[in-house]
């Protein structure tokens, strides 16, 4: 019995795994473009707000991708549109680095939005339908350790090149500037994934709703005892009432959109709000605007992708544990106290012409207080969103409502990356920062009213 248990979580961790590549290439789709900011604005000769909107410009894509591929998949299913999202990982790696114009540049990089959009819809829902409930949270929360796995590999590929080239503007290889082979990486991960969505098997619950009970127990026995099957068909059967498919109208009730569903937009916004992602899309634009030199500011950023792996690693070790409140609430108390630091360090440190001008030991502190900061944020509120998201709607909304739910975090995302080159340009690091301090002490609020506990929950029971 031990053996079978072992061979399910096994199974099930490889079909996690697969689907949690897609996460790999949303963080590295994400944050490639790091280290490549400075290059591509001397390349297409854009100021702060055109430059600002070409990083940004791949969120709004993000956003369009998470709100269709909820309802695609809920149409066609998870595994094809998975299989379509690949080859836009793939299109927009090759497209981005050939570019020579910003308007080219821009399509690419909505393309690619596309597909991380698609990604960060489609991993945590086909995880969180064939996850045993034991282990589910761990599992889902693979798609995190997925994303900071595949940021930290972009900061790594981005200090890499430019420390071969002298910068990311030089030749690299053939003459090639290194900010286009930075892009062009993307190419090997986005086909690996593309063919293993091959090998695994359309969700359970997708199955059952289209009406195929039969190859739903066929992968079901593959992660289940023999003993649970039928239960399991039967709940997933009960869930959705038979009445009709999965449809977007199903997150509305008499014209007004679902508390549920605004709660799941509450988290995804406040998990952006708190301003994660400037460090991840701008880490070097911000360290040098501190007074770091480039290759220092592009090595500090794989210090940043090392704490963000290993504080993700906790949060799967912990998750199923002490569960998902506990978690998000120790996480706002520690980027409140650390973005509160942080704020005060660049309020206290800027001229009166807007450059930081730190000592040795504040911007040591500074270091520290931000990766604490990343630390807080990558144990709690980076994993356990997605796992949450995953899994707090029901059978018959969860792709439209994740749908609008991811697609709330894409918009937000965009927000807070589109404003951060200007607010920094105008107003100083302290007035951005003072902002993220502001939303992670609400979300301790938001926390304690709205979100509930689905520790160890069957998604049928939730």
């Amino acid at each position: 019995m031990q053996t079978q248990r072992i061979n399910f979580s096994l199974h099930s961790l490889f079909l996690s795994s697969v689907a949690a590549i897609g996460g790999f290439l949303f963080g590295y789709d994400s944050a490639i473009i790091n280290g490549t900011v400075e290059a591509i604005t001397k390349a297409f000769h854009t100021g702060s707000v055109a430059s600002g909107f070409a990083v940004a410009s791949m969120l709004l894509g993000c956003a369009l991708g998470a709100f269709f591929a909820g309802n695609l998949a809920d149409k066609f299913g998870r595994k094809s549109v998975m299989f379509f999202t690949g080859i836009l990982f793939f299109i927009s790696a090759l497209g981005s680095g050939i570019a020579d114009t910003a308007t080219t540049f821009v399509m690419y990089r909505l393309l690619g939005g596309l597909a991380v959009g698609g990604a960060s819809v489609l991993a945590p829902t086909y995880i969180s339908e064939i996850a045993p409930a034991k282990i589910r949270g761990r599992l889902a929360s693979m798609q995190q350790l997925a994303i900071v796995v595949g940021i930290f590999s972009a900061f790594l590929v981005d200090y890499w090149m430019a420390h071969v080239a002298g910068s990311s503007a030089a030749p690299f290889l053939f003459g090639i500037p290194a900010w286009s082979w930075m892009f062009w990486s993307e190419g090997i991960p986005s086909i690996f994934y593309t063919l293993l969505i091959l090998l695994i098997p359309e969700s359970p619950r997708y199955l059952v709703t289209i009406k195929q009970e039969s190859k739903a127990i066929q992968v079901l026995a593959r992660i289940l005892p023999e003993q649970e099957i039928s239960q399991t068909i039967d709940e997933i059967r009960n869930s959705l009432n038979k009445e009709h498919k999965p449809r977007f109208t199903d997150i509305f009730l008499n014209g007004k959109i679902l508390p549920i569903v605004w709660i799941g937009i509450g988290l995804s916004v406040f998990q952006q709000f708190v301003g994660i992602n400037v460090v991840f899309y701008y880490g070097s634009s911000l360290w040098k605007a501190a007074g770091f030199t480039e290759n220092s500011a592009l090595l500090i950023n794989v210090l940043s992708g090392t704490v963000n792996i290993a504080s993700t690693l906790v949060a799967i070790s912990l998750i199923d544990k002490i569960g998902r409140k506990p978690l998000l609430l120790a996480g706002s108390i520690g980027m409140t106290i650390t973005l509160g630091m942080l704020t005060f360090l660049f309020t206290t440190t800027q001229s009166s012409g807007g450059q930081i001008n730190m000592t040795s030991a504040q911007a040591t502190l500074a270091l520290v207080a931000a990766h604490l900061y990343i630390l807080s944020f990558g144990a709690s509120w980076g994993p356990v969103v997605w796992v949450l998201l995953g899994e707090m709607f029901n059978n018959r909304i969860r792709g439209a409502a994740m749908s609008v739910a991811t697609s709330a975090q894409w918009i937000a995302n965009f927000i807070i990356i589109m404003t951060f080159p200007i607010i920094l340009a105008n107003l100083g690091l302290f007035v951005a920062y003072g902002f993220y301090t502001i939303c992670a002490l609400l979300s301790i609020i938001f926390v304690v009213k709205f979100v509930k506990e689905t520790k160890g929950k069957k998604l049928e029971e939730i």
